[in-house]
């Protein structure tokens, strides 16, 4: 936005030299114009004059007034070119500027549908982060009580001696194969006596 700001100001100072530029040379080709017809006025009265009187009185005035009319009319054209090479720099400058200008507006509305794209994503990220919070709360809980079910189950037994503090995944699992064990070695016995 910084960027925008300052090249649109940069755009403001160079069209405002253009303008006094172009003003300059109005000016100029106005005065160029006066000039011409001032010097359209001498060659009318000097040719309104009589031969002698031309010959006496005007040619050493004509040829001064060709010379200075003539420098003056040089000068202008070069100042015209100066600026007319001026102008077309400026006019160069300010198409740059406006492509800078449109190219950092569409840089800038890329950051902010980047930004929107991130923000969506976060916000799915974070919708699923709570979704999988939830499930794994509900599957913890399901697998204490599954734990808790398993633990009554092997020390409800006959003979088992219920355990005086929290026992270990572990010492849950050593006491079901131990009474797995158990039972598959009775069940040897009763077949090897033949009863069912």
């Amino acid at each position: 936005t910084g960027a925008i700001t300052s090249l649109q100001r940069q755009l403001e100072i160079r069209e405002s030299e253009l303008r006094r530029i172009r003003s300059e040379k109005e000016m100029l080709q106005k005065q160029l114009r006066e000039r011409g017809n001032q010097l359209q006025a001498m060659s009318d009265k000097f040719c309104s004059l009589t031969e002698e009187q031309m010959q006496e009185e005007a040619t050493a005035m004509m040829e001064e007034q060709n010379r200075s009319l003539q420098q003056a009319v040089t000068e202008q054209e070069s100042q015209l070119a100066e600026q007319n090479k001026l102008i077309s720099e400026l006019q160069e400058t300010i198409i740059q500027l406006r492509a800078d200008v449109v190219t950092n507006r569409l840089h800038l509305l890329e950051q902010k549908q980047a930004q929107k794209e991130i923000q969506s994503q976060a916000e799915a990220l974070q919708h699923t982060e709570l979704q999988t919070r939830v499930a794994l709360e509900r599957i913890n809980s399901k697998f204490e009580r599954y734990r808790s079910k398993i633990i009554q189950a092997v020390f409800s037994v006959e003979g088992s001696q219920h355990p005086l503090a929290e026992l270990t995944d572990d010492e849950v699992l050593e006491a079901m194969q131990k009474i797995i064990n158990e039972r598959t070695e009775l069940q040897h016995m009763l077949k090897n006596k033949g009863s069912k």
